[in-house]
């Protein structure tokens, strides 16, 4: 019984005792915040998908003609940059535990990423009144394509955050108030990459 005990042993794995230890002492970030992060990756590699077939379409296609870019992409652009803006102010009122400035500017990033959305809708209907739909040029489908999935990413991260309000008043527990503005300022923070490199996608082809 020694031997196959013996043969049996496992050494490269930490005694039994220490197995909580080892899952829980070296990993603090919590686990939504691990899932947000893996979520991310995945939108990454959808949107380095559409970027790399949008590149490989315009290569190999005769009846391309670019989109024009609606001066509201620009004003956008800023607004985009304006809420992560909002969202890194709140991070920064936490410490000082001024949890109306908190409240305050948290929402404001909600209400302005709204705005950002129907305005994309108005900058949509602009092309599409001057003739530049979907069906006429591929790279029109790409445009809409493209800012489409960005926009209901937008409008998924606004449900996300209308959930979080509620954890940011003044009898809210601190780690769960911080978790929520935390995790929606990354995800803010990727769209809002996400845009700049779309945008630098319209703009150089």
């Amino acid at each position: 019984m020694g031997f196959f005990k013996k043969i049996l042993e496992k050494p490269w794995l930490p005694p039994e005792g220490n197995v909580v230890d080892l899952h829980t002492s070296y990993f603090t970030s919590s686990n939504r915040k691990v899932a947000l992060v893996l979520f991310l990756c995945v939108v990454g590699v959808l949107f380095f998908l559409l970027f790399s077939a949008y590149h490989m379409r315009k290569a190999f296609s005769t009846d391309w003609v670019s989109t024009p870019e609606p001066w509201l992409i620009w004003f956008n652009t800023l607004v985009l940059f304006v809420v992560s803006g909002a969202f890194e102010w709140a991070r920064a009122a936490l410490p000082k535990e001024q949890i109306e400035a908190v409240r305050l500017r948290f929402i404001a990033a909600g209400i302005l990423t709204f705005v950002f959305l129907v305005l994309q809708l108005v900058a949509w209907q602009q092309l599409y009144d001057l003739g530049y739909t979907a069906q006429s040029n591929p790279a029109n489908a790409f445009f809409y394509t493209i800012t489409g999935i960005h926009g209901v990413h937008l409008l998924g991260g606004l449900i996300a955050w209308y959930r979080a309000i509620r954890y940011i008043k003044v009898d809210s527990s601190f780690t769960r108030m911080k978790n929520a503005i935390d995790q929606c300022a990354l995800y803010w923070h990727f769209l809002l990459f996400v845009w700049v490199a779309m945008v630098g996608l319209f703009i150089t082809s």
